[in-house]
């Protein structure tokens, strides 16, 4: 039986005056024809233009997708989706805070950040007793000898931790010199091998000329603040050590107002991917698709809209830091005395948690990420 015929069916199944009216399917063995006036018919699923990311750490913003790449058509039974969201809620629950801080301390950039944050608690907590006891109300004409003295211990634990940071931090100008080293042997053709472009260098000073600026600031950063450091040592003189302290706040500020301009062009640019991707959504979901014949690219980009998500946030967090970095040079540049204390001890504290939440955010998912089960 190759076809059902309807009550008072006279048409034949090419005619198009009763296409309308009447439907005749084909239910032989070779294929299946649905019917093209149905409210919902098969559609085939589309590709994730971002399934190839898998983390919002590892993924880079600056990806560009030409035309080509664009149209290539990707199968999407090929790409794996992790069951449960790579079973990291199961997963975080292992891993506990005191770990997490562990790995933390193992480097000196989490010791510095808690350093960082002993330190500005103990000056905000002296700024605002300052404040309070020098206010009509609780001022006092003498203050008892227990609290001189605690005041004093408290202001060279806050120097003390501030002088253990600068020498944690020493030959920190390493990390940008070898990124500019490493643009120094660059092949000048895809056809030269590695070896002949280990031979064919470039000099060093054009490298440095054509280094990207906020790499040169960080680089110039780091050599004046160890001149600074060593000029507290006593290895150089004070007037060196001062002129040094001072270029270094200047390539603190360019450096910072550098990093607010980058941060706002990648925040543009994800919100850019993020509207694509919620377009793609809302266009899925006015299909009437239901949670069992929802194709495998609505769940990548429901995943893709939570990474980009993710991404956001954390930029905003980086956003913020960089913000009270940059109140923080500012009294120290421009020689500000409204409510310096207060507000440099606010802001130091204030960046201080936030660059401890992402280093603390990384290493936490380090931790997820080696408890994994390696997918062979």
């Amino acid at each position: 039986m190759s076809s059902i015929s309807f009550p008072n069916d006279s048409s034949r199944p090419g005619d198009s005056h009763h296409a309308d009216q009447f439907y005749t399917p084909s239910f032989d063995n070779s294929s299946f024809q649905m019917n093209p006036l149905s409210s919902h018919p098969p559609r085939t699923p589309r590709t994730s233009m971002h399934a190839s990311s898998s983390n919002h750490y590892s993924s880079s913003i600056y990806e560009e997708k030409t035309e080509v790449e664009v149209n290539v058509a990707v199968d999407v039974d090929d790409i794996e989706l992790d069951p449960e969201e790579d079973g990291t809620k199961a997963l975080e629950k292992r891993v506990r805070r005191e770990e997490v801080w562990r790995e933390m301390f193992l480097t000196s950039n989490g010791r510095d950040k808690a350093f960082k944050l002993m330190q500005y608690s103990i000056r905000l907590a002296l700024a605002l007793h300052f404040a309070l006891t020098s206010s009509r109300l609780l001022r006092r004409p003498t203050r008892p000898p227990w609290e001189t003295g605690l005041i004093k211990r408290l202001t060279s634990t806050a120097d003390g931790f501030s002088f253990a940071r600068k020498l944690m931090l020493l030959f920190n100008w390493l990390q940008p010199l070898t990124q500019i080293l490493a643009q120094q042997s660059v092949p000048f053709s895809a056809e030269v091998s590695t070896e002949k472009a280990r031979k064919v260098q470039k000099p060093f000073l054009q490298t440095l000329l054509y280094a990207p600026p906020p790499v040169l600031l960080e680089l110039a950063n780091g050599i004046s603040d160890d001149i600074y450091t060593w000029s507290r040592l006593g290895l150089l003189g004070k007037r060196v050590g001062e002129h040094a302290g001072r270029f270094s706040d200047w390539c603190w500020f360019l450096g910072t107002l550098v990093g607010l301009v980058e941060n706002g062009v990648e925040r543009q640019m994800i919100g850019g991917l993020q509207s694509e991707v919620e377009g793609r959504l809302y266009k899925e979901s006015m299909t009437g698709a239901t949670a069992a014949s929802k194709p495998k690219a609505s769940k990548l980009d429901e995943k893709e809209l939570s990474r980009l998500r993710t991404q956001d946030h954390w930029l905003q967090i980086t956003r913020a830091k960089l913000l009270m970095d940059l109140i923080f040079v500012s009294y120290d540049l421009f020689h500000l005395r409204r409510a310096r204390d207060t507000v440099k001890a606010f802001a130091g504290l204030s960046s201080a948690i936030l660059s401890s939440a992402k280093i603390y955010d990384r290493h936490k998912g380090a931790l997820l990420k080696s408890l994994m089960p390696s997918s062979s």
